[in-house]
C-alpha cells in the first residue's frame, strides 16, 4: 500500500498557522521587553514607600500641631464675622478665630491681634508652616497690628475679614494684604511642654 498524501492546500494551511504562531510569540516577547524598560530596573514593591530621612521626620513631627490648627481654621470657613466673637455659634472676629482654633488644641493665646503679634515667636515668610499667623496693619497711618490670619499652606491663609463677610481664605499674594503685611509668627509650641496650655481644651 502506498502512504496517504495530504492535499497541498492542507499542508500549506498548517505551515501558515505555524508561521503566524511564531510571529505572535515574537511580538509578545518584544512587548514584554518594552514594558520592562518602561517600568525601570527596580521591581515594583507595593506597600513599601521610601523611608523619610531624619530631617524630614523631624519637620513632620514639628508640623503636627500647626497642621491641626490650620485644619481647625479651615473647618470654620463660612462662619459669619462678628466683632468680639470667638466661637462658631456667635461668629468670629479675626483674633477670636485665632483664639478659638488654638484653644481647641489646648493652647492658650492672647485675645487681640496686637497682643498676639507681641506674644508670637517671629517667623520668616520663607519658613512659614501651617498654623502660623500672619499679621496686618489695616488702619492707614497706624503702626498698630489690627488684623490676623492663620496660614494653611500653599501661600494661603484663613481669616475673619470684616462685618458682613464670612470666614474665608485669602492669598498672601493679594496686593491689598501684601502691602499691609506686618510680619508672621507662631503661638503653638514647637516642642512638647513649650508654651502656655489650657488644662482642658474647650469644645
Amino acid at each position: 500500500m502506498q502512504p496517504l498524501r495530504q492535499p497541498a492546500a492542507v499542508a500549506d494551511g498548517t505551515a501558515t498557522r505555524l508561521v503566524r504562531a511564531a510571529t505572535a510569540a515574537r511580538r509578545a516577547c518584544a512587548l514584554l521587553a518594552l514594558a520592562a524598560v518602561a517600568t525601570g530596573c527596580a521591581p515594583f514593591r507595593p506597600g513599601l514607600p521610601a523611608e523619610p530621612t531624619g530631617r524630614e521626620a523631624a519637620v513632620s513631627a514639628q508640623q503636627g500641631l500647626g497642621a491641626v490648627i490650620a485644619q481647625q481654621a479651615l473647618a470654620q470657613v463660612g462662619t459669619p464675622y462678628r466683632y468680639g466673637g470667638a466661637d462658631p455659634q456667635r461668629g468670629f472676629d479675626c483674633s477670636g478665630l485665632v483664639t478659638y482654633v488654638h484653644a481647641r488644641e489646648g493652647v492658650s493665646v492672647p485675645r487681640t491681634a496686637a497682643a498676639q503679634f507681641a506674644a508670637a515667636r517671629k517667623v520668616a515668610v520663607a519658613d512659614l508652616r501651617a498654623g502660623d499667623l500672619l499679621f496686618y496693619r489695616l488702619v492707614p497711618g497706624s503702626r498698630e497690628v489690627t488684623h490676623v490670619g492663620i496660614y494653611t499652606g500653599q501661600g494661603r491663609f484663613v481669616h475673619a475679614p470684616q462685618s458682613g463677610k464670612l470666614v474665608g481664605a485669602a492669598s498672601l499674594d493679594d496686593a491689598y494684604y501684601r502691602e499691609r503685611f506686618a510680619g508672621a509668627g507662631r503661638l503653638y509650641p514647637d516642642l512638647a511642654g513649650e508654651g502656655p496650655r489650657l488644662g482642658t481644651a474647650p469644645r
